[in-house]
């Protein structure tokens, strides 16, 4: 049996069978995988940049990369793993088109704690409160704006946690780092975001 065949076996749902078709030349079976994952590379892109058509490229370009790196694929990881590190990749190097339509609100929905839904206001609220007078597209532009002063890995921790929901040991194999990496990005991040909202009623 060929290493091939021997680590595909440890992988899930039948993405090996897939995977092992895709290198013979079979794109319906690339079609499939694309088809199980779409969704979640989509909802990862559309986190970080949050604009429907830089989500789209950065879509695009991942599943481009997978469709050129399929053949070398050598079953060292689940392919989830490998496709999800392709996409924080493409994600963390991206160039958004410009800054349309990136208003977040306070109040959407961007992770749980347990089975408590968990709104942006939530993540970066530090027990104390103010009255909330301000215009809320202009709060949700301050948002998106301290968003974006984040280093790109520190946004995409925070994006994938409270966004996406992955647990910190998933980010850490998502970004090839340690866990305590991915920590200390998640608690520089936080902080930040926090300073910079400070005179917003959170």
């Amino acid at each position: 049996m060929s290493d091939e065949r021997r680590n595909s076996k440890h992988m899930t749902g039948g993405d090996a069978e897939l995977i092992l078709q895709v290198q013979r030349g079979n794109m319906d079976a690339f079609q499939q995988l694309v088809e199980r994952y779409d969704r979640q590379v989509l909802t990862i892109a559309a986190g970080y940049v949050n604009n429907a058509d830089d989500a789209k490229d950065i879509y695009q370009e991942v599943f481009l990369r997978v469709y050129k790196g399929i053949p070398k694929f050598q079953f060292r990881s689940e392919f989830a793993t490998w496709l999800f590190r392709i996409t924080t990749n493409v994600c963390l190097s991206h160039r958004t088109r410009g800054q349309r339509n990136k208003y977040t609100s306070l109040d959407q929905t961007i992770g749980h704690d347990g089975e408590t839904p968990q709104t942006l206001k939530d993540t970066l609220a530090d027990n104390s409160t103010t009255d909330q007078q301000a215009n809320d597209a202009e709060i949700s532009k301050r948002i998106e704006d301290a968003l974006h002063t984040l280093s790109p890995r520190q946004r995409m921790v925070f994006t994938l946690k409270h966004y996406d929901g992955y647990k910190l040991r998933e980010i850490a194999n998502m970004m090839k780092c340690s866990e305590g990496t991915v920590k200390k990005y998640m608690f520089e991040a936080t902080a930040r975001l926090r300073k910079q909202l400070q005179d917003i009623a959170l």
